[in-house]
């Protein structure tokens, strides 16, 4: 009897202490004292250092989900459904007479009387035929979100923000290079995103889409990794349209049709890319705009109402290896501006014409960054404004020469 009373006052002693560091280590107290331990242990050794990180680390799956809910519950009053609608014709069945104007009684002979019908237009109704997404730039109603979901010019765009509210939108502007467009809605007070840098995107990172998944379902949340960086697909919109994009950041977050033009956001909630295209076929395989190449189509609306696109003016073939030992070149990277069916090599008046470039010239450098398979001439390009100076290193002849071209807005 006495042994255990002993065992029992031992066990309620173990439960009572057990029970006092848990609710210790589950306190606000804890998580406030966090950077006291870790100061104090710094104070001895980097073992000891790497020992408190251990001892006083939140569970990193749960600081992962709370980082993804928190970037969400930032962003999700900024992102946007767009609706598409088109007037249809409406078709009924009308009455119809195959008999024209033969006799009563051939009529008959032939099943007269009989309810014979067609198809015929009854009208037109307006109808939603699609949808996508977009997100806020600006507090007085600019949306950016992809052209491909705003390229009929003979459709009427709808608006639906996250607290339901519908406005009638204007395409304010369609980029002429990139799968890009901005819209105006007669809204203000809006809680515009917050930009990220696209260009410190690193492999693994996590990612996190948001959109109007399927054009049915607003603000879907999947999340992924940066799956791959710099690719370069060819894009159709299933009806004979399509698109080289270049550039572009891959991700395994769910994008689903609808998704189209919504934001790519890392776990700070900053907008790191414009949700574009999939993989048709393929499992998890997404490609995104990084928002740096959006920066200056969004300054340019703010600044001049339209997207200004600086351009060059050469046709090119970017050098790798196969090339560089098939065309016997002495180099195996660089932009050789060639013609081809679609044109001269040199576009006339362009600012490659005027500033002295010529056909079969090796394009180096873009001032001072190389040109290869992933920076291509284009995508560095993309970079600046009209009006910039660019500085282009050329190979002509085996002798290397440096040129400058002032940047001018492509017209078409």
């Amino acid at each position: 009897m006495h042994k255990n009373k002993k065992l029992l006052e031992i066990f309620a002693v173990v439960f009572v202490m057990a029970l006092v560091v848990y609710v210790f280590v589950n306190s606000s107290y804890w998580e406030s004292s966090r950077d006291y331990f870790l100061k104090f242990f710094k104070t001895n050794s980097e073992v000891n250092i790497e020992v408190a990180k251990e001892v006083v680390s939140y569970d990193s799956e749960d600081a992962h989900e709370k980082a993804v809910i928190r970037a969400v519950e930032q962003v999700s009053p900024s992102v946007v459904s767009v609706i598409i609608s088109k007037d249809l014709p409406v078709m009924e069945q009308c009455p119809y007479n195959p008999w024209g104007d033969l006799p009563q009684e051939f009529q008959q002979f032939f099943g007269g009387g009989m309810n014979f019908t067609q198809p015929c237009q009854k009208g037109t109704k307006k109808q939603e035929v699609g949808g996508g997404s977009g997100f806020v730039i600006s507090e007085d109603g600019l949306i950016l979100t992809n052209k491909h979901v705003v390229s009929d010019e003979k459709a009427e765009y709808t608006v639906l923000t996250n607290d339901g509210q519908k406005y009638i939108a204007k395409v304010l502007a369609r980029d002429t290079v990139q799968d890009l467009a901005v819209l105006k809605i007669s809204a203000n007070g809006l809680i515009p995103v917050k930009l990220g840098d696209s260009d410190s995107l690193k492999l693994g990172q996590t990612a996190i889409a948001i959109g109007n998944a399927l054009g049915e379902f607003r603000n879907t949340v999947s999340t992924g990794v940066i799956s791959g960086l710099m690719r370069k697909i060819t894009a159709s919109d299933g009806m004979g349209a399509a698109e080289d994009l270049d550039g572009l950041i891959q991700t395994d977050a769910a994008i689903n049709p609808g998704n189209s033009g919504g934001p790519l956001l890392n776990l700070k909630g900053e907008v790191i890319g414009i949700n574009t295209a999939i993989v048709s076929g393929a499992q998890s395989v997404g490609f995104a705009i990084p928002i740096n190449k959006a920066k200056n189509a969004i300054i340019s609306v703010k600044k001049n109402g339209k997207i200004v696109t600086a351009y060059l003016g050469v046709r090119y073939i970017i050098i790798n290896d196969q090339m560089a030992e098939k065309e016997k070149l002495s180099v195996k990277t660089g932009a050789l501006i060639r013609g081809s069916q679609d044109g001269p090599a040199v576009v006339k008046d362009s600012p490659a014409d005027k500033a002295g470039l010529q056909a079969e010239d090796i394009v180096l450098e873009l001032n001072g960054v190389k040109v290869n398979e992933t920076n291509t001439l284009s995508v560095l390009i993309q970079k600046y404004q009209v009006g910039d100076k660019v500085n282009l290193k050329i190979l002509r002849d085996g002798k290397e020469i440096n040129v400058t071209a002032t940047l001018e807005e492509r017209t078409s």
